[in-house]
């Protein structure tokens, strides 16, 4: 399903994949707009809003909220270095790769295969990673 405002998570903020859209999730949720079975937060720490805030030591619930006090994405990433850590140019490629390609030959591979088959996309070989299901899931 379609939901206006979020974002690709292949859409980049300060060279960080993912971010933006975790930014849209928590926005989205105050407003009322995010389906109420859509995961937010950092419950279960293999979700990605738990290992973004995990990679940015940050918290979450610090992290939801600075975004509900307003300003750009870059700012509230600032924010984030300034109160958690500021990775890398290594480190960020390092993340990047490990998101983009979750869920294709790794640990991640059987929980996408099970949330192919809750879509009823089974059939999709084109889906091989979580991005890639987030797509298909939201076109």
């Amino acid at each position: 399903m379609k939901i206006p405002g979020l974002r690709s998570d292949y859409e980049q903020i300060g060279g960080l994949v993912y971010f933006g859209r975790m930014l849209d999730k928590i926005r989205l949720k105050a407003a009322g707009k995010l389906p109420a079975d859509f995961y937010t937060g950092t419950a279960d720490r293999t979700h990605f809003d738990a290992r973004c805030c995990t990679f940015l030591h940050v918290a979450y619930d610090a992290l939801t909220a600075r975004v509900l006090q307003g300003g750009s994405d870059e700012e509230i990433l600032q924010w984030c270095f300034e109160h958690g850590r500021r990775p890398s140019t290594d480190e960020i490629e390092i993340w990047n790769g490990f998101m983009t390609k979750r869920g294709w030959r790794d640990g991640g591979s059987p929980e996408l295969a099970q949330a192919k088959r809750a879509a009823g996309l089974a059939n999709r070989d084109d889906i091989q990673t979580w991005f890639d299901l987030h797509i298909a899931e939201e076109a």
